[in-house]
């Protein structure tokens, strides 16, 4: 009983800082916003979390979230969004308290620091990416990777065998980060690297921790006795942070080693920070981590849905398969590698279907489902309702995906044809309407990046497969983590062409 007991007194307790926390809020001058529930819902509702959140988006654009010590605001309104994102981009930043909650993991990161530091690696790495020895050494490596990916499909489509392609494209697009961040073949995908397995998992395990943080109020007495679900993210970081130190260890000694030797041109983009002289072990660390986050779980975790949608809707799979065929004038042969070797920039940019129907998955299956900011003094926003400095202030991708006054009566519904106009071009929506990929001075500098590598691996699988899933009836859910993995995998049976 002493258990229960002390349970209902943390909860009694916890509502009572809240009931606190509500008046306080109405004390101040202003408008509030309506209020949805309480970290608590959030907490009940964790295993449906954006679902939930969508629920009150429904019935109010923007509301609050009551927690300890501050509201939480979430929105889906794009004029709201645009106002955080862009107008008072100064003002909404992730502050102190994002910061707090994810250095841990993603440290000094891109996505975790406002300010100079955050203007200094956007800056280095948005000229970086952008180069063209890095842009063509990019889609080397994803068709190269894509041609690995789909002899483990064919090799399954002969023998009947189901895939779980959420593991497949995890593996697989880890393995391309990794080529491209810092020049190392991890192999994880075929299961040659036992180091980069562990990496991978300890890496996933940690992500999911670092999210349940903003629903778990106690999470800092946890980190601080080191215990519960803290004491399993300590061990997951050293795990991540051993494997990522050796590699930029490796990487420097490489970089020594071939300094007074022949000219080595530097693709990978650490061997092109350390040209610039950044060599902080600490600060390579954090970028690695960020950019994996980035080119890693997103794209992956999309291309998890966009195949589920794909098994969904069959139709669309041929769509994009004749589409495929009839831009590289392979509609005869189903060779991977001449396939592979076809998908050029300039043939990739004529595929208006594809392009489509990968953004409409990310309209229903953002692969950031919520983005949180906060707000550092007192503002009102454009729906004439007031935050206060300290409140966070999220803008929630999912739910906007999902909400009828955007996108009309078939909001929910898979439909590519939506971003294309009469002649079958692709129709770039407002981005502070489609919010995949954020807006203003954040919005994704690998957006292009992004679609570039997702289009390669849609292009030569749609074009060689056919795609059913492996449990027709079975339910299928998202893990609530930082980015929307579908929980238990994706399995799939392909058939040949």
């Amino acid at each position: 009983m002493s258990v229960v007991a002390a349970l209902v007194a943390t909860i009694a307790l916890i509502f009572f800082v809240m009931q606190t926390s509500f008046r306080r809020f109405h004390s101040k001058k202003g408008k509030q916003h309506v209020i949805g529930g309480t970290v608590l819902h959030q907490l009940f509702n964790f295993h449906r979390l954006h679902d939930f959140m969508a629920d009150l988006a429904r019935k109010n654009k923007t509301y609050r979230i009551l927690s300890l010590f501050r509201s939480e605001v979430y929105t889906a309104d794009p004029v709201n969004v645009e106002y955080i994102l862009k107008t008072k981009f100064a003002n909404f930043g992730k502050g102190l308290y994002h910061h707090g909650i994810m250095t841990d993991l993603l440290g000094d990161g891109i996505f975790t620091v406002d300010g100079e530091k955050w203007q200094h690696q956007r800056k280095v790495a948005t000229h970086e990416i952008s180069t063209k020895a890095v842009k063509d050494f990019s889609l080397q490596v994803f068709r190269s990777h894509a041609v690995t990916l789909a002899r483990v499909v064919s090799e399954a489509a002969t023998s009947n065998k189901a895939i779980d392609f959420q593991d497949l494209f995890m593996k697989s697009t880890l393995d391309q980060v990794f080529r491209i961040i810092i020049g190392v073949d991890l192999d994880t995908m075929c299961g040659t690297y036992e180091e980069g397995t562990k990496f991978s998992n300890a890496f996933d395990e940690a992500s999911a921790i670092t999210l349940y943080r903003y629903v778990d109020i106690f999470w800092k007495i946890k980190r601080f006795l080191n215990i519960g679900s803290e004491a399993v993210l300590r061990s997951r970081i050293k795990v991540v942070d051993d494997f990522v130190y050796e590699l930029i260890r490796s990487k420097i000694e490489q970089l020594k080693k071939l300094q007074h030797g022949s000219h080595m041109v530097k693709v990978d983009l650490v061997s092109r920070f350390l040209a610039l002289e950044e060599k902080d072990p600490k600060y390579l660390r954090d970028i690695i981590l960020n950019f994996i986050i980035a080119g890693r779980d997103t794209t992956a975790t999309t291309l998890s849905w966009f195949l589920f949608l794909l098994c969904k809707h069959p139709h669309v799979q041929e769509k994009i398969a004749h589409e495929v065929g009839d831009i590289t004038k392979l509609n005869n042969t189903c060779n991977i590698e001449e396939v592979t070797k076809a998908l050029t920039e300039e043939t990739l940019q004529k595929m208006n279907y594809l392009h489509a129907a990968l953004t409409e998955t990310l309209r229903l299956y953002p692969a950031v489902p919520v983005d949180g900011k906060q707000c550092l003094s007192d503002e009102t926003l454009p729906d004439g309702f007031s935050v206060k400095r300290g409140d966070m202030v999220s803008y929630v991708p999912y739910s906007m995906g999902r909400m009828e006054f955007l996108w009309g009566n078939d909001a929910e519904e898979f439909h590519p044809e939506r971003w294309l106009d009469e002649n079958g071009t692709f129709q770039q929506q407002s981005s502070f309407k489609f919010t995949a990929f954020q807006a203003g001075p954040r919005i994704c500098l690998g957006k292009d990046f992004a679609y570039r590598q997702m289009k390669v691996f849609a292009a030569v699988l749609c074009h060689s497969y056919k795609f059913k899933l492996a449990f027709e009836n079975k339910q299928v859910n998202y893990m609530v983590m930082l980015t929307l993995h579908i929980d238990g995998g994706l399995h799939v049976h392909a058939s040949h062409r």
